[in-house]
């Protein structure tokens, strides 16, 4: 699943979709990522202000990495 992120709330919806595909509960997400339950829902609904480290253990727990590349490739 290749997805453009343009800001904050599009990489929401992307965790909030895959965590929906996945059946998992923001609870359950969190648990499994090691980050709180708030900081999911802040997350899924775009936080501009989110933590990059809680961030990358929530992609980490649905399975999904970064990937940055130059506009264009």
């Amino acid at each position: 699943m290749t997805q453009p992120v343009e800001d904050a709330r599009k990489i929401g919806r992307i965790i909030s979709e895959k965590r929906k595909a996945d059946g998992l509960t923001q609870a359950r997400l969190a648990a499994l990522s090691g980050v709180g339950v708030r900081f999911v829902g802040e997350l899924e609904r775009g936080k501009p202000t989110a933590r990059l480290d809680k961030l990358f253990k929530v992609l980490d727990g649905l399975g999904l990495y970064l990937d940055v590349k130059k506009r264009g490739e």
